[in-house]
């Protein structure tokens, strides 16, 4: 579901059909966020690209915390629902995400150099301009050197383009993105809510 009209599933030829399989794939169906680069599809080409080179240099502890405080920061529901489900089940408790999403970092179990790292992501996101230099000297305090903190910074910016393009055309999350501990599921949609309708796909599934 979605604000604009976008090519279904079945429906998809050339390079978008090839866009959605690629997709299903990966996630076993054809997620939302795809549906609404249907009209251009070389966009989300271009954000795989983007994002594979952003992530390449970072472990992906770190990859997900900052992606998580940015998605949080900037209200989607989708984003936020895909990266705390992967903190929660693999480097996590749902507790500890959960406190993260309220900002309560010292009641997570995380290092003194990742709450510096969260600060500066969410600051990034909510006004970038704000950004001091008492932000780059907590990471630097901490251990993190000038290329790891370009590497956060790339993150998070990254990740502002993703969610606000997606959530702008009225995107939604889609059902599988909820499938946690119902408590932290709650807590993490709280931008749009998660679609009702069952996912498309394409192939042998297609409907």
């Amino acid at each position: 579901m979605s604000f604009i009209e976008t090519i279904r599933a079945s429906d998809s030829t050339g390079e978008v059909r090839a866009m959605y399989e690629r997709q299903q794939r990966a996630w076993g169906y054809v997620p939302n966020y795809a549906k609404v680069f249907s009209h251009r599809p070389a966009v989300l080409a271009a954000w795989a690209n983007l994002i594979a080179v952003i992530r390449a240099p970072v472990d992906r502890r770190t990859f997900e915390l900052v992606t998580f405080a940015a998605a949080r920061a900037l209200g989607s529901s989708s984003c936020s629902l895909a990266h705390g489900k992967i903190l929660s089940e693999n480097h996590l408790s749902a507790h500890d995400v959960a406190a993260i999403a309220d900002e309560r970092d010292n009641d997570a179990a995380l290092t003194e150099a990742e709450r510096a790292m969260l600060r500066f992501a969410r600051q990034l996101i909510r006004d970038s301009s704000a950004v001091t230099q008492t932000h780059i000297d907590a990471m630097r305090a901490c251990g993190i050197d000038d290329a790891r903190i370009v590497d956060i910074a790339c993150i998070a910016a990254g990740r502002a383009f993703f969610a606000n393009l997606v959530e702008a055309l009225g995107c939604r999350p889609d059902p599988a993105l909820a499938d946690m501990d119902a408590e932290l599921a709650a807590a993490l949609t709280f931008g749009r809510p998660v679609d009702a309708e069952a996912p498309e796909r394409i192939g042998a599934d297609e409907r």
